[in-house]
């Protein structure tokens, strides 16, 4: 989306501040002994209050009105009876429609103390979140975002999961442009970035090998070889002077 409008931005304004306090209402419920499933129905129940619906539901009928995704799981892990134990980490990844408009944002929570590799490979994927988001300007390129979310994630000793990307976001949950983890070499990896486009930048981090499988269940995807993953994301809209993230918590947060 290219949102060139007052309506369309106080729309994507509306709805990316909704996503950013259902993600940190579930982050709050996140500890040893709650279920996956549980968390998906307090999530659900929150956004259902103001209005909001799942977009992964509308999208593709996901089994789930939240993606919850443990450890080894990188992305589109569906909720259920799997009770989280002390240690792990759990990704919640939270997209809904408002009014029309769609907005995404993803983050990967300890579940009580951890380790010092997954508090590492957590910061790595802040830190390549945030430097993915420094590169996204007016003037710059796509290929831009990748290069930088590569670079500081290479430099923590993580991988990227090069398979998995961010999106444009907007009208639908999912539309151009693809936005990748790495520095894309093809003419997607050329677009300028201009103002008013609406996009996610999500790194996808592991601290073993890149590739992956996906589970029975048809939608989960997890690391091969088992190694812990983190996933963190924003919808984002290129403002004329820089990004703004639209999924951003409450100042204070």
């Amino acid at each position: 989306m290219v949102a060139s409008d007052p309506d369309t931005v106080a729309g994507m304004r509306r709805i990316g501040a909704l996503i950013a306090a259902a993600l940190a209402h579930s982050r709050a419920a996140v500890a040893p002994g709650v279920s996956t499933g549980e968390l998906d129905r307090a999530a659900a129940a929150f956004l259902r209050a103001e209005g909001a619906r799942s977009g992964p539901i509308l999208t593709y009928d996901y089994p789930g009105f939240i993606c919850v995704s443990v450890d080894d799981q990188v992305v589109h892990g569906i909720p259920g009876d799997r009770r989280l134990r002390a240690g792990q980490l759990v990704t919640l990844d939270i997209a809904a429609e408002l009014d029309g408009f769609h907005a995404d944002a993803a983050t990967t929570v300890p579940v009580g103390p951890v380790s010092p590799a997954a508090q590492r490979l957590m910061a790595a994927t802040h830190a390549a979140l945030a430097a993915g988001i420094r590169a996204a300007q007016p003037g710059a390129s796509l290929r831009d975002i990748g290069a930088a979310v590569e670079r500081v994630s290479t430099a923590r000793g993580f991988t990227v999961f090069r398979d998995l990307t961010g999106h444009g976001i907007g009208t639908e949950m999912h539309e151009d442009p693809t936005v990748y983890n790495f520095p894309f070499e093809g003419p997607e990896g050329d677009q300028i970035l201009r103002e008013g486009m609406v996009f996610t930048i999500e790194p996808m981090l592991g601290a073993g090998g890149e590739e992956l499988v996906q589970d029975r269940d048809g939608w989960t995807m997890r690391t091969r070889d088992g190694s812990l993953s983190a996933h963190e994301e924003h919808t984002i809209i290129v403002g004329e002077g820089g990004p703004v993230v639209l999924t951003a918590p409450p100042e204070g947060d």
